[in-house]
């Protein structure tokens, strides 16, 4: 049995393979169900309203049954829910089916996330980069096999149910070793106001926010702006996902490191800065080869927004007994969640009244916006250890 570590990393790595699997396949899917640019945002918005009404729900659950009932659950019902896809035959069915999907998604990231808080906490060290690095390698491997199988001729079905048996498979051997968190305790955190009142949290999930639309627009919209923007062929188009994911893979994989040496909020700030410019980049030179680059930035730049807020997020949660956490993960993952529901049609409805370019220049912009979210941020976090005379076990 695979220790709790790599068990939590392969969840990781399945939520963001099965993402990506059908994600990266969009052009195809659009034509399946007959949609613009415009249904298909709407389409899309199911897979967000999921996530976002999950999300609170998730966080309650998991802090009753613990984190490996809520990815038991959620893994199963997406293995059943991707090959579904392929018996939607308009915008308003497929929308259906990805609200599922959403729901699916939520109950993943929630749970997989506090698993991950529980080891961090266990072996007293920074590794939620490394743990998000599997998502993004899970949707490298998602993309890529979307890729190969558009190349050689591979229907929808036959693909996305390929994809959902190896899934299950691996979900199946990792299960057992996923930390098995507890419920909550009567400890109270150092800070034992309501999430709702704390605004710390609310500041952590404007970064989230901001970085869900953007990693939302290189996943559902990135095929189809190389498609229709640069002329490039469909397996070309879902391939441009994959600099994205190996950059944004990369980056995790070393970002222990990275956050020792840097700190969490400097690392937030400069990845902002980063990305917002991969992403202007791509949209204002006509050139396929140097929209992949903007891309690749884009990943790299975004690598540490995740598995820091909730590194953070998990640390302001904290118990004295070593616990909690998954409320205040599910406060920022909810509002996260709202930049899945918002993103996809209003980047539809932009490229609808005027083109992809123009829409993902706008999604420039509000990746911008983090870097003043971050450092308010940090302010509040002083702001809260001044009040409670705690010490910060993060820089």
């Amino acid at each position: 049995m695979p220790t709790p570590r790599l068990a939590v990393f392969a969840v990781f790595l399945f939520n963001g393979a099965l993402f990506l699997s059908w994600a990266a396949r969009m052009p195809a899917l659009a034509a399946q169900v007959g949609a613009t640019e415009a249904t298909l945002g709407l389409a899309l918005f199911g897979a967000s309203v999921g996530l976002a009404v999950t999300a609170p729900f998730a966080a309650r659950i998991c802090a009753r049954v613990g984190a490996r009932k809520l990815i038991l659950v959620g893994a199963g019902v997406t293995v059943l829910a991707v090959p579904g896809l392929t018996l939607a035959d308009t915008p308003l069915q497929l929308g259906l089916v990805l609200f599922v999907l959403g729901s699916c998604g939520a109950s993943l990231d929630v749970g997989m996330n506090v698993a991950a808080v529980a080891v961090t906490r266990a072996l007293d060290r920074p590794l939620m980069p490394q743990f998000h690095a599997g998502f993004s390698v899970g949707g490298l491997v998602g993309s890529l096999g979307a890729a190969a199988a558009a190349a050689v001729g591979w229907g929808l079905t036959r693909h996305l149910i390929f994809v959902a048996v190896i899934g299950a498979v691996a979900i199946a051997w990792v299960i057992r070793a996923v930390p098995d968190t507890t419920g909550e305790t009567t400890d109270t955190v150092a800070d034992d106001r309501p999430v709702l009142k704390r605004p710390l949290l609310w500041l952590l999930a404007t970064i989230t926010l901001c970085s869900a639309i953007a990693e939302g627009a290189a996943s559902d919209w990135s095929a189809l702006f190389f498609v229709n923007e640069r002329g490039v062929s469909e397996a070309a188009g879902a391939a441009a996902y994959a600099g994205f994911s190996i950059a944004m893979a990369t980056a995790r994989l070393l970002g222990e490191p990275a956050q020792r040496r840097v700190g969490p909020y400097r690392l937030l700030a400069s990845g902002a800065v980063v990305a917002a410019t991969g992403l202007a980049l791509a949209v204002l030179v006509p050139s396929a080869a140097v929209g992949y680059v903007g891309f690749a930035l884009v990943g790299l730049g975004l690598a540490f927004a995740f598995p820091v807020i909730m590194d953070l997020a998990g640390d302001a949660g904290k118990r004295a007994d070593g616990t909690g956490g998954e409320r205040e993960i599910g406060l920022v993952t909810t509002v996260a969640y709202t930049g899945f529901l918002l993103g996809p049609p209003v980047v539809g409805g932009i490229a609808h009244a005027s083109n992809l370019s123009i829409s993902l220049g706008f999604v420039a912009f509000v990746i911008a916006l983090m870097v003043p979210a971050v450092l308010l941020a940090r302010r509040s976090r002083a702001r809260e250890l001044t009040r409670s005379g705690a010490g910060s076990t993060r820089p």
